[in-house]
């Protein structure tokens, strides 16, 4: 799964009989994902103008679990900044008092989205696009998040699968949400082409997509991590029940 989507939005279209061009990717964020930690005022993004010779705008906004825009329990700013040719800026993710009534034993998500609108052209029959990039947003409260200077197990190790009927099930007991993003049959076999990327919510089951005969007893998982890292977890199964160890040999 692509864990940085991007979407295209057409700001002006005047097309003619010329050649169309159309605007590429300029404003780039510096993560695929953002973690808000409880107890912390504010996180800050790190956003570039990649385009060496245009301005462009910066549109930031936080979306809900169900792709609602929301004015809280969390703000963006500023909600748009212009960003010189090859300038580069940070965008702040301002907590509010709100944040208080989230669930406090568990991880909440929402979308952060950074939409980039062009200078307008001067030329005719010119098209040009917005490129919008969504990334998930975890706040995190205070009392799960990891100690710093500590060395824990990462919490996905948790992860169990059983067998119900002629599927996987996925159980996550941690207070985490956890995206898996390729399940196969053991190290060497790539992920099935049918396998659909899915994110399983804290202390929750959810069904895996596919079948104990096609990854048969010994399945591994690939998942993302806070960083965008992909670790792997290979799962040893006896009587139904599957749990996972960390792979730290891939050849």
């Amino acid at each position: 799964m692509i864990f940085c989507k991007r979407y295209t939005f057409v700001l002006l279209a005047m097309l003619g009989a010329s050649t169309v061009q159309t605007s590429q990717a300029a404003v780039s964020l510096d993560r695929t994902r953002v973690i808000f930690i409880g107890g912390e005022k504010s996180v800050s993004l790190s956003i570039s103008n990649q385009n060496a010779q245009l301005p462009y705008l910066a549109q930031g906004w936080i979306e809900n679990e169900q792709g609602e825009k929301v004015t809280g329990p969390m703000v963006v700013l500023p909600p748009v900044q212009r960003l010189e040719p090859g300038a580069s800026s940070q965008v702040k993710i301002q907590g509010l008092p709100e944040l208080n009534l989230l669930a406090q034993d568990r991880e909440s998500i929402f979308y952060f989205n950074l939409r980039e609108i062009p200078p307008r052209s001067d030329k005719a029959n010119t098209l040009q696009i917005a490129l919008q990039t969504r990334v998930k947003l975890f706040y995190r409260p205070l009392a799960i998040a990891q100690k710093k200077g500590l060395s824990e197990a990462p919490w996905q190790e948790q992860l169990t699968l059983s067998r119900q009927g002629e599927r996987y099930q996925v159980n996550n007991p941690t207070p985490y949400f956890i995206t898996l993003i390729e399940a196969a049959p053991d190290l060497k076999t790539a992920s099935p082409a049918d396998f659909k990327p899915i994110m399983v919510p804290p202390k929750s089951q959810q069904d895996l997509g596919l079948s104990t005969k096609v990854l048969g007893d010994k399945p591994v998982l690939t998942y993302v991590n806070d960083y965008g890292g992909r670790p792997q977890l290979q799962f040893s199964c006896v009587a139904g029940t599957c749990t996972a160890s960390p792979v730290t040999d891939k050849k």
